[in-house]
């Protein structure tokens, strides 16, 4: 049986990890963060509503410190203690779309992060920093820039 974490969210799409499988990293969060995790499903419901209750596709939530190595994520990156949710949400639109959206609505947030074309990072860290970001790579490295570029 699959575990709800809230009305649309999991424990499996939050902690789902392509290269986790691929690897056979282990990326069971331990107790505070799957409590850290239920807190996170709750806010993105917020998120789904401000998109108008369309489906969101998660890509990665929680990382293990093993699988946040691999796949290059920063030491401190959210997502190693659940606050983060990379996603998008296609009935709504693009990343960019669904980013500059949510920085016009959405007020109790870390960082938001519309990244590569591909995805819209959101944090739910302690911070609140509304922080609104674009990443892109350039010259093999990742800039960020303020504000949601599309």
């Amino acid at each position: 049986m699959t575990r709800r974490l809230s009305d649309h969210f999991t424990l499996a799409e939050l902690t789902h990890s392509n290269t986790a499988l691929r690897r056979g990293l282990d990326n069971t969060p331990p107790p505070e963060v799957l409590d850290q995790l239920i807190l996170t499903a709750d806010r993105m419901e917020g998120v789904r509503q401000l998109l108008g209750d369309r489906p969101i596709k998660v890509s990665s939530g929680y990382r293990s410190p093993a699988v946040n190595r691999a796949v290059g994520g920063s030491r401190t990156s959210a997502h190693r203690t659940g606050h983060a949710v990379d996603f998008t949400c296609p009935d709504f639109g693009t990343p960019a779309e669904v980013a500059a959206h949510l920085a016009k609505h959405l007020t109790d947030f870390d960082q938001l992060i519309e990244e590569f074309g591909g995805w819209v990072h959101i944090g739910f860290g302690p911070g609140k920093r509304r922080q609104v970001l674009t990443a892109r790579k350039v010259g093999g490295r990742t800039k960020y820039t303020p504000g949601i570029k599309g």
